[in-house]
């Protein structure tokens, strides 16, 4: 079998469970981690003779998406941010949302040095380690709750070599010492009634704590997260939110009362109010 024939093979496969055009994109991620290709690698050597072993490799992996896991979680990684993250059952799958939320943060502090940089909730540690990597000598402190979590975090950031400090702790009732001049969250905010809308790939592989809050808590992080923020971001520092765009105005209203100057709603690229940037 060829790649271009394992290609197709992949693509007809997997179709009628996804898509055809989330299988496209999934077969060429398929066939560049198994080759260790680039994309442009996978057209030029479309001609190429797969071994038995790979293509042996390939079905099982096709196997395990169609009985319903994410494919990132198969190949063990997953993209942000132009970079190849290590994902786990134990962390969430990065999204380009997320990887928009950093770009903006880079933007906005574009030219400045020695920034002390806070991100709650790492899961896999893409935000933290994108920033500690992107932001000249930025100080990176990353906090997760769970140990099985940071422990894919820390090999992220060994990976590129990013300068992370990780703490184990629990944003709902251990303190967070120091100050900082970005604090960067991506916390829980799914609404439990949405999760029957949700793609099953998700609700039955992600960890469930952290997707999901109760309809009558939705704010149940960021209460703690923007009380701290008040208290640890130096004069000019800025707090900024991955939000559910449903919580957008409560988060807008609870965020001021905790004494922010200003508080701005950014859509993301599909038009939906998904960050928050809060100012000193």
């Amino acid at each position: 079998m060829t790649i271009g024939e394992a290609l197709k093979d992949i693509e007809g496969r997997l179709a009628p469970a996804v898509g055809e055009g989330e299988a496209r994109a999934m077969a060429n991620v398929i066939v560049e981690t198994v080759k260790g290709y680039k994309p442009v690698d996978v057209v030029l050597n479309r001609s190429r003779v797969l071994l038995d072993d790979t293509v042996e490799n390939i079905h099982r992996i096709v196997g395990r998406v169609l009985s319903g896991e994410p494919l990132q979680y198969v190949l063990g990684v997953a993209s942000f941010a132009g970079r190849d993250f290590e994902v786990t059952p134990a962390t969430l799958i990065p999204r380009p949302e997320t990887s928009q939320l950093v770009d903006f943060i880079v933007k906005a502090y574009d030219g400045r040095t020695d920034l002390r940089v806070l991100d709650i909730g790492t899961g896999s540690g893409c935000i933290a380690v994108t920033l500690a990597v992107v932001l000249p000598f930025a100080r990176v402190t990353a906090v997760d709750i769970s140990a099985d979590a940071l422990a894919v975090a820390r090999r992220n950031a060994a990976r590129y070599r990013a300068d992370v400090k990780f703490v184990e702790a629990d944003i709902l009732k251990d303190n967070i010492d120091g100050e900082f001049d970005i604090i960067v969250s991506n916390p829980p905010y799914v609404l439990d009634s949405e999760r029957k809308d949700m793609d099953m790939r998700v609700v039955d592989h992600e960890p469930a704590s952290a997707l999901f809050v109760p309809d009558d808590d939705a704010l149940r992080f960021y209460r703690p997260i923007g009380r701290l923020a008040a208290r640890s971001l130096a004069s000019g520092g800025s707090l900024w939110l991955e939000i559910n765009p449903l919580c957008a105005e409560s988060l807008d209203k609870m965020l001021e009362s905790d004494g922010f100057s200003s508080v701005d709603v950014i859509r993301d690229f599909r038009g939906a109010n998904r960050f928050i940037c809060a100012r000193r």
